[in-house]
């Protein structure tokens, strides 16, 4: 299998993955609240857990959507967030020491090297690329670790940019899901 043909089919299987687990946790949503248990530490837990992983993406969104229905929804956010930052940490330890996979992609050599010339921005870049809900933020990790950013000015601007992303999940997720009960009873 040619490599961008593999390519075509990792995205293929992730976004089914990802609609897929959307689902389940609208069709289980009564199991999905025994979650509870573990409250905010279990939302943050299993945030780092999904976004620790390097290009494919696991629904963590889809968590903090359902979470942010069951419980506070800035609280899920902050949860979420500061999990997912942390879970981000392993693009940035994986461009930081150098063994970054995906040095000749293109995307990546241009935000390299737009962190690279624009240093005064890496703050701005970074915490915009947390907030916009895509799956390319492993590349500014990476990037910012590639460029030796310190560790803090990696991470307090995901750690933002993350929350804010997070509290439009948790707070469409507190509101969503009285509107989708009522429209299917």
């Amino acid at each position: 299998m040619s490599p961008e043909r593999r390519a075509t089919f990792l995205r293929i299987l992730a976004l089914a993955g990802v609609v897929v687990s959307i689902t389940l946790l609208f069709i289980f949503r009564d199991q999905v609240k025994k979650l509870q248990e573990y409250g905010y530490v279990g939302i943050f837990l299993i945030s780092i857990a999904a976004n620790a992983t390097i290009i494919i993406p696991l629904p963590g969104v889809a968590l903090t959507t359902a979470m942010g229905a069951i419980f506070n929804p800035l609280g899920v956010a902050v949860a979420a967030g500061l999990g997912a930052a942390i879970g981000e940490m392993s693009g940035y330890a994986a461009g930081f020491s150098g063994q970054a996979v995906i040095e000749k992609v293109d995307l990546y050599q241009h935000l390299t090297g737009w962190m690279r010339n624009h240093e005064n921005l890496s703050f701005v870049t970074i915490l915009g690329l947390a907030f916009i809900p895509n799956p390319f933020f492993d590349l500014a990790g990476m990037a910012a670790g590639a460029l030796k950013i310190p560790i803090w000015k990696f991470l307090l601007p995901c750690a933002i940019g993350k929350i804010l992303k997070m509290s439009m999940f948790a707070y469409a997720g507190a509101y969503s899901v009285d509107w989708l009960l009522k429209f299917f009873q």
